[in-house]
């Protein structure tokens, strides 16, 4: 549509006594409209006295009448029911604009063209200090980004002044934010921080726009494929969403929270300048704070409430989080299954299907924070609740046989013959290892480990250090305590007190059994 002429500047401009051209080349007019002004006023005797009380547009319907009659034949579109209608997926203003034409034909009434159209929605929207849809709908994408600014607090441990740096997310659509202190800016944090985002938000938006930063982005040509971390991308596939970094350079694409990261630095950074903190929790909380305040506040420039109201109408829209967050996993590869159909990982073991308990095979463990799962050839096997004890045993029930259809080298009997040969001490240390256990094959490495001793320091030696474990009470003695033992003498410092000092010794604490007990294969729970 063509800018209405300013008939009332005209006027008062000619009035100061300048000529035609002058007033259209400093004003920036053109010729032709200040000649029909100057022409209507010689033909109508009006002069700028009687347009100088009037408004801009009474004027000019007052020159032109006819452009201002045919500007009130258009049918009025309902913008307020346009702007809701922009909020749901897929609809566009083209869309709109068309069915808004076909009411018009069903009416009998004259539509205005798109362009018309689409400047009256964009009228009403800044009219009414509303948020365009055009540009962003609700549900549609979140935007992430480190604070420039940092924050700080003090070990008193050291005095030392820790730095703290500070992950910013904004939803566009109702700019509500989330803020969280970390102490590193690696990968293990960033994506720590978006599993914790998509929880604050309470949904996954469609996508989650990001800088080109190197915990993110491997590379960002400008043509071919964006290619991003393994962990960003494993990500953005376990929440459904799209992960997509900002164009170089191009601040504008990520303009929320680049806007997000200012009002930040004023609304928590700057209003706990004065506090001293002494621990990252105290600075943690205070943050959070800060960050429930900033939400809750209202818009200075809106008036339709605050942060939080916003997003209420906008949460609706975000996708539903999958009921397991997301975890960060490390892989641990080529580890030795043992006949017991176990595997080691730090000080503990986890069972793998027994059908995979054969010399030379090897598997892949996948480890997060909460879980150990164990594949071979990429295929997962099975899967385990992490442990942090130490020497603790996990063991699913399915991954062990009633009975071993192949026998391992190694089986209860065998193991309990050795010992037995080597001494009842050993025999009583070897049963008290399957009696701890949840099933016999549990029990093959710790005993073998016990009794591969006798081989650094003879079966003399070895009998001697159980029977000083049992009597010293260790309820399950294990190769780290009789090893304990041995490298420090104890048995042979033991051995000569006997001989010095020799008594009956009272072998009702020994918990030593009878013959029949053994030939029955020990403790009932390890079969």
């Amino acid at each position: 549509m063509a800018r209405k002429i300013n008939v009332k500047l005209i006027l008062e401009l000619r009035d100061a006594h300048m000529s035609r051209n002058d007033i259209a080349s400093t004003r920036h007019m053109s010729r032709n409209s200040v000649s029909d002004v100057f022409h209507i006023a010689d033909e109508k005797g009006i002069t700028y006295q009687d347009v100088r009380s009037l408004g801009d547009n009474e004027a000019y319907d007052m020159f032109f009448p006819e452009k201002h009659a045919t500007e009130d034949l258009y049918a009025d579109p309902v913008y307020s029911m346009v702007h809701e209608e922009l909020k749901k997926v897929g609809v566009t203003l083209k869309l709109l604009w068309e069915e808004y034409k076909e009411q018009c034909s069903t009416d009998g009434t004259v539509p205005m063209g798109y362009t018309k159209y689409c400047e009256g929605y964009q009228k009403y929207t800044a009219y009414n200090n509303l948020t365009s849809h055009l540009e962003h709908r609700p549900g549609e994408r979140c935007e992430v980004d480190w604070s420039g600014p940092k924050m700080s607090y003090v070990d008193t441990a050291t005095g030392e002044e820790i730095s703290v740096y500070l992950f910013v997310a904004a939803l566009p659509y109702s700019q509500y934010s989330y803020v969280e202190p970390c102490l590193d800016m690696k990968m293990d944090t960033f994506i720590r921080c978006h599993v914790h985002m998509y929880d604050y938000f309470g949904g996954v938006p469609t996508r989650t726009i990001c800088d080109n930063l190197k915990t993110g982005v491997v590379s960002h040509p400008r043509e071919g494929d964006i290619l991003l971390t393994a962990d960003y991308e494993a990500l953005g596939l376990h929440y459904v969403t799209a992960i997509m970094p900002a164009p170089v350079r191009s601040p504008k694409a990520k303009a929320s929270v680049e806007g997000t990261v200012g009002k930040i630095a004023t609304a928590i950074i700057a209003r706990l300048r004065n506090e001293l903190f002494t621990s990252f929790g105290s600075l943690k909380e205070s943050v959070l704070k800060k960050l429930y305040d900033f939400n809750h506040e209202d818009f200075q420039k809106r008036s339709d409430g605050s942060r939080y109201d916003a997003w209420l109408e906008e949460k609706k829209y975000l996708r539903p989080a999958p009921d397991v967050p997301y975890e960060i996993a490390s892989w641990d590869y080529g580890h030795k299954v043992a006949p017991d159909s176990h595997i080691a990982f730090e000080t503990n073991r986890y069972s793998v299907p027994y059908q995979f308990a054969k010399p030379k095979t090897k598997v892949d463990l996948r480890i997060t924070d909460t879980k150990v799962e164990i594949y071979r050839k990429g295929e997962l096997l099975t899967t385990h609740g992490r442990l942090y004890c130490r020497y603790g045993f996990s063991t699913n029930q399915e991954d062990m046989p009633e009975r071993l259809r192949d026998k391992p080298e190694w089986d209860q009997e065998r193991i309990c013959h050795w010992a037995l040969s080597i001494g009842p001490n050993t025999r009583e240390v070897i049963n008290r290892i399957f009696c701890s256990v949840d099933i016999k094959e549990q029990g093959y490495n710790p005993s073998l480990s016990v009794l591969r001793l006798s081989r650094s320091y003879s079966d003399a030696r070895l009998e001697t250090a159980c029977e000083l474990a049992v009597k010293r009470g260790v309820k399950s003695p294990r190769y780290h305590h009789l090893k304990a033992i041995l490298a420090a003498n104890q048995d042979l410092l033991y051995q000569e007190g006997k001989a010095a000092a020799p008594v009956k010794e009272d072998i009702s604490g020994s918990y030593l059994r009878g013959s029949e007990y053994y030939e029955k294969g020990g403790c009932g729970n390890a079969e």
